[in-house]
């Protein structure tokens, strides 16, 4: 029997938004302020998934129990936040006893148009991350993220005048900040279940490269390696600076080289060989990157031990 495929609905405008959560009409058009406590959870097959056209911020409370993060369970059940950007996939399940508080922050693209922000907001990697790669905030975070959503929203609900967005736009760049920096700060906080990623990692390289995937798919890529490890690649390259100040692609790089030293010293493959060996289509290619690498040719390397 064939597998019914669900196509996500997608939400064009934020007056769209607010009809769907059966809220009052947005103060602007191409941004809102929405307390979470107001919104009744219901029941919508169309809205299982759901795909946002603006960006959304959102601090969720009251929470009870554990909360996922990535494939691991923490206790940090204070607060929690997540990023959403235009164009991705939200899929959620709601029961009836579902209570939710905090607030939602939404904006448009067009919003913050013309504006610094518009570059830099995609600069913040939390904007990509998986929807399970939430935030978590300690009681002292929260009380500063409240602050500047509470700011936000009495601009939100004054009078629009020729100041109105530049003051916004401030409050946002500063909620973004912070949360850039307390998401740094989670990074540190959750080391140790980071080194556990962070093993599984070169776990995963080395068996990529030991046995058959490399003639199958070729060079591992950052896309493969996230997946195998149920994070997004964002945050998986995040998560590797803040440990070893390398991204994944790096990781990858480094290990290749490796590899390649291996087979450079060990058997009696050409260069060439050792290329298509390692998953290159082109041995040029590998030469660059073990010479970009190494200071040295693949040839020079294997002259130096003989």
């Amino acid at each position: 029997m064939k597998k019914e495929i669900h196509i996500p609905y997608t939400i064009q405008s934020i007056s769209e938004l607010h009809s769907l959560l059966k809220i009052p009409k947005p103060e602007h058009p191409l941004v809102s302020f929405v307390d979470l406590s107001k919104i009744s959870c219901h029941f919508d097959d169309n809205l299982k998934s759901v795909v946002y056209s603006f960006y959304t911020v959102c601090i969720k409370k009251g929470f009870t129990g554990k909360m996922k993060y990535g494939q691991n369970t923490y206790d940090f059940d204070e607060g929690v936040m997540t990023f959403m950007s235009p164009g991705q996939v939200i899929s959620t399940e709601v029961t009836v006893d579902t209570a939710v508080y905090g607030a939602m922050l939404v904006i448009h693209p067009d919003f913050i148009q013309n504006y610094a922000l518009a570059k830099n907001i995609k600069e913040y990697g939390y904007f990509s991350y998986a929807v399970s790669e939430a935030l978590h905030l300690s009681d002292k975070e929260q009380a500063m993220i409240t602050g500047i959503m509470k700011n936000i929203e009495q601009e939100y609900c004054s009078s629009i005048d020729a100041f109105s967005q530049d003051v916004m736009i401030s409050h946002i760049e500063l909620l973004l900040n912070y949360c850039n920096r307390f998401y740094n700060r989670q990074f540190i906080t959750r080391k140790s279940a980071n080194n556990t990623l962070l093993t599984k990692l070169e776990t995963l390289l080395s068996d990529y490269f030991e046995g058959d995937k490399v003639q199958q798919f070729g060079l591992p890529t950052v896309a493969y390696l996230s997946d195998e490890l149920n994070v997004s690649p964002n945050y998986l390259s995040d998560m590797l600076r803040s440990l070893t100040g390398q991204s994944t692609q790096h990781h990858i790089h480094n290990k290749i080289i490796e590899k390649a030293k291996e087979l450079l010293t060990t058997t009696s493959l050409s260069v060439s060989e050792t290329a298509y060996q390692l998953g290159f289509e082109y041995p040029q290619s590998f030469n660059k990157l073990f010479k970009s690498k190494t200071n040295v040719s693949p040839l020079e390397f294997r002259s130096s031990f003989n």
